[in-house]
């Protein structure tokens, strides 16, 4: 045999030798494929309604361990969270998590709109096809999901379980508890101020469970009234917050605020108490209970919206006492709530996510007493001055017929009228809001690409148009003006103090620790459906949050 040959020959046998090695050293450290997909046993999101991201840490010295402190410090916090859009509401907040899209494909484009096609105002949720189930008939509970165009993550996992998977949502408002349970719930309940139950509507059910039904019975904001809304500290000690009584804080603020004359009598004033929180948190471990979530291995989801902390937040603003206190008082229940999840169903088994649907603006007369530039506006004031204007001008008639989402909603059947062109008149009045005392500027929102605004505002507005439910101009208030009145505060704005939300992952799935590159509200949705090994919802434009796994 030649030289060549030998050398093919042992060529052969060296290549076939190392494929052996290659072959048996993979044998040795190949692991058995898994059985099934990994999956937590129950998914909650947590909602905190007009959770400024700065609460995480504004009050962190007083949490308690087993509260905020232990989702920050177990779980992974996304430290720069922000909406993609504006108007920053609720409704559109909590449309905005579950469904990882925005207001121009998910079509929640606020609490309200105007329907210019049957001239009349929408309420995102409002149904007149079902009625109240749980209670006395009345418009409280002519609710449903039908206004959101696309999918939720939690429809998603209906899907994916073959709908085996349960959903339930539970909020004092309905659309902290509609929008995020999505169209294909178990369940969705909310609370009716009227008679203090808790009801849903004939799009979920022809009658309440028995669990809620004996719920019911105890009309459990009497227990509360009856205790009235003192501090949980000494009230010396909120050195976060400024002194008690202020004048541009609501009509009642001084400590102890009195509940108890609406014992039997005023059901919905627990909405603006700490109170309504620790009653939402109780009838959701109430759910978990009745209704055997996390207790076997298909994955159940459990949608809870705080709105407590919206209502006193309007009320007395984010540097009160009454803030602090619910925020306090808040860091309690949750710490009860994760410990009966590690309790009933075990800790690791269930992933929990936290985040909030907007945050809030400081009281303009907070900022006034401290030197700080903030005002306030007034859609009457801006349609009586904008239709006096161009009445003057154009003799066109109340061809303003609302302002409302910061946005302009002129009347086109008179704008159509062949006296002065649509584009006329839209130009006038963006000059003449210009000129309007808080106003930055205003722009013809079907026309956004060609204004000359900063790329966050352009992207934003731009994100919260849809064609068929917004307005036709929208206008950008200076920072920390705002819609409102005298007292109290509100949000709304494209501003961080409105749009830089908290959103921490813990439990199953998340490995501890913090980032701060910069996510959306949209990106929470499709990271759960990754974390899930589901679909993604049908209107998505987030992306997963990769940092927070342990994988």
């Amino acid at each position: 045999m030649n030289k060549i040959s030998w050398l093919i020959v042992y060529t052969s046998i060296f290549s076939l030798s190392s494929v052996s090695a290659q072959t048996k050293k993979s044998t040795a450290i190949a692991k058995p494929f898994p059985a099934e997909v990994a999956r937590p046993k129950l998914v909650v999101g947590l909602v905190v309604d007009q959770m400024r991201w700065d609460y995480l840490y504004r009050y962190y010295n007083r949490y308690s361990n087993g509260g905020f402190k232990r989702l920050i410090n177990e779980g992974f916090s996304v430290e720069n969270t922000f909406i993609p859009y504006t108007p920053t509401y609720t409704a559109v907040g909590h449309t905005t998590i579950y469904t990882g899209s925005v207001p121009a494909v998910h079509g929640i484009i606020g609490n309200d709109w105007y329907n210019s096609e049957t001239k009349k105002n929408i309420y995102c949720t409002e149904d007149s096809t079902v009625v109240t189930v749980g209670s006395t008939p009345s418009s409280e509970g002519n609710m449903s999901p039908k206004n959101m165009l696309t999918t939720t993550i939690t429809d998603e996992l209906r899907l994916a379980t073959n709908f085996k998977g349960k959903v339930i949502g539970i909020s004092l408002k309905d659309r902290g508890s509609i929008l995020p349970a999505g169209h294909a719930a178990n369940a969705a309940y909310w609370y009716q101020g009227s008679t203090g139950n808790w009801i849903t509507s004939s799009y979920y059910m022809k009658e309440v469970p028995m669990w809620i039904a004996d719920y019911n019975k105890l009309k459990l904001a009497n227990k509360f009234y009856a205790k009235n809304w003192e501090t949980l500290y000494p009230i010396n000690t909120y050195v976060n917050s400024t002194g008690d009584e202020k004048a541009y804080e609501g009509k009642t603020s001084t400590f102890p605020h009195q509940l108890a004359q609406n014992i039997d009598k005023n059901f919905d004033a627990i909405r603006s108490t700490p109170y309504g929180n620790t009653i939402t948190l109780d009838l959701a471990k109430l759910a978990i209970l009745s209704e055997d979530l996390g207790q076997d291995n298909i994955t159940d989801f459990l949608a809870v919206s705080c709105s407590s902390t919206d209502y006193v937040g309007h009320a007395y603003g984010p540097n009160s006492i009454e803030a602090e206190d619910t925020y306090l008082r808040l860091d309690k229940d949750f710490e009860e709530f994760f410990n009966y999840l590690d309790k009933k169903v075990g800790k690791g088994n269930y992933t929990v996510f936290l985040s909030a649907d907007h945050g809030v603006a400081h009281v303009p007369g907070f900022m006034k007493e401290n030197k700080l530039p903030g005002g306030t506006v007034s859609d009457r004031d801006i349609v009586f001055k904008l239709n006096a204007f161009l009445n003057e001008k154009f003799k066109v008639n109340n061809v303003v017929l609302k302002s409302m989402n910061n946005q302009i909603i002129f009347d086109h059947d008179k704008t159509d009228n062949g006296t002065v062109s649509f584009d006329v008149i839209k130009n006038a009045s963006i000059e003449f809001l210009k000129r309007m005392d808080g106003f930055a500027n205003v722009v013809d929102i079907s026309r956004i690409s060609l204004a000359t605004l900063p790329e966050i505002q352009k992207k934003m507005i731009t994100n919260g148009y849809n064609a068929r439910r917004s307005g036709d101009l929208y206008y950008i208030l200076d920072p920390n003006w705002f819609n409102g009145s005298s007292t109290g505060t509100t949000h709304g704005n494209w501003n961080p103090y409105d749009a830089h939300i908290p959103l921490v992952f813990m439990g199953w799935g998340i490995k501890p620790g913090a980032s701060n590159k910069t996510h959306y509200m949209s990106d929470i949705a499709p990271t759960l459906a990754a974390l899930l090994h589901i679909q993604m919802p049908n209107g998505c434009v987030g992306e997963p949050i990769t940092e927070i796994t342990n994988k």
